[in-house]
């Protein structure tokens, strides 16, 4: 595995969450695979969760870690190719990633989108351009698009509360929200939740349909109780519209999650990404109950870093060139 940005990188994604699995029961059992390599963690937005557990699991596997918040603590970079650089920005993309490459092993990557312009924002221009210039592997720790390290802890979540032999009727319904968020949770889950073969079921107000590349294999429905029926898990997110760029849905009241809807599932058991607005997108007696996941989402991101940097370390072995040979010294 070259990068970690999409669960098309991966040829069985279940293995890969096996592997999580295995990392989670036994998390010693990789420490010495990262010995000697660095991992350089570069944030153009917020992060916590992200943040932490990828810092976290590089620790894990022997590796030394160098986080920057580019958006704060680096030059304004360019990403337009054969521009007059006579604005605003200092430096280009092509030779700030070519240096990271020349210290980082494996470089982790976070840029959100604008919401502004779809185009640009699905070209994914801010990490294929770190991908193509930096040389070494780069794993997306949240995209334009996709955020693939949490839908692998969803994935793995998913996995550890199901016993049964058929498969799990999933619910991906959507949140209220005072903002605009992007479609990157909600197209990430419903990529990777086709490839786990669930009974996928997305509701989400009419005009709100996330791209149809991520949704292939679920059943999309503006009727959240009906989707809600015999539900095993509910996934609950905000996501701002994909036909309308960016919209935000007001008065979106009545898609509040509650006990009551939830009594339309099979008891199912509740997720949420975080960071949640508590009262706004989930009420309280949802998110600290006993059918609530969300905490084991959370624990469950480190080891999900922890199975793809495995990966990369294995099929990425950087053999540097020494500047001085032994005539020269």
């Amino acid at each position: 595995m070259k990068h970690f940005t999409t669960v098309h990188d991966i040829k069985n994604p279940l293995a890969l969450v096996d592997e999580a699995l295995e990392a989670k029961l036994f998390p010693g059992s990789y420490c010495k695979s990262g010995i000697g390599k660095t991992m350089g963690l570069i944030f153009m937005n917020p992060s916590l969760r992200t943040r932490i557990s990828t810092q976290k699991a590089a620790i894990m596997l022997g590796m030394d870690t160098m986080v920057m918040n580019i958006d704060k603590e680096g030059w304004a970079l360019e990403f337009k190719d054969n521009v007059i650089m006579n604005g605003t920005s200092v430096e280009h993309i092509k030779d700030a990633a070519a240096v990271m490459g020349q210290y980082f092993d494996i470089m982790g990557v976070r840029c959100f989108p604008s919401l502004k312009n779809r185009r640009e924002d699905y070209s994914e221009k801010i990490l294929v351009k770190f991908m193509k210039y930096s040389g070494i592997p780069v794993v997306s720790m949240e995209s334009a698009t996709l955020h693939p390290l949490q839908s692998l802890a969803d994935m793995m979540t998913i996995r550890e509360n199901w016993k049964l032999k058929r498969k799990p009727k999933v619910v991906l319904t959507w949140a209220p929200h005072i903002k605009a968020l992007p479609q990157a949770v909600a197209n990430s889950f419903a990529e990777w939740s086709g490839k786990m073969e669930h009974d996928l079921v997305i509701a989400q107000p009419e005009g709100f349909e996330l791209h149809a590349d991520y949704t292939a294999k679920a059943k999309i429905t503006c009727n959240q109780e009906e989707a809600l029926e015999n539900a095993d898990f509910v996934y609950v997110k905000n996501w701002s519209s994909f036909e309308e760029y960016g919209k935000v849905f007001n008065g979106g009241q009545a898609w509040l999650l509650d006990e009551q809807k939830m009594h339309l599932t099979n008891n199912a058991k509740l997720m949420h990404c975080l960071p949640v607005r508590r009262n706004l997108e989930l009420p309280d007696a949802l998110i600290d109950g006993p059918d609530s996941l969300i905490l084991q989402q959370a624990n469950n991101r480190q080891y999900a870093a922890v199975a793809v940097l495995k990966r990369i370390l294995d099929s990425n072995t950087v053999v540097r060139k020494p500047i001085l040979n032994e005539e020269m010294i």
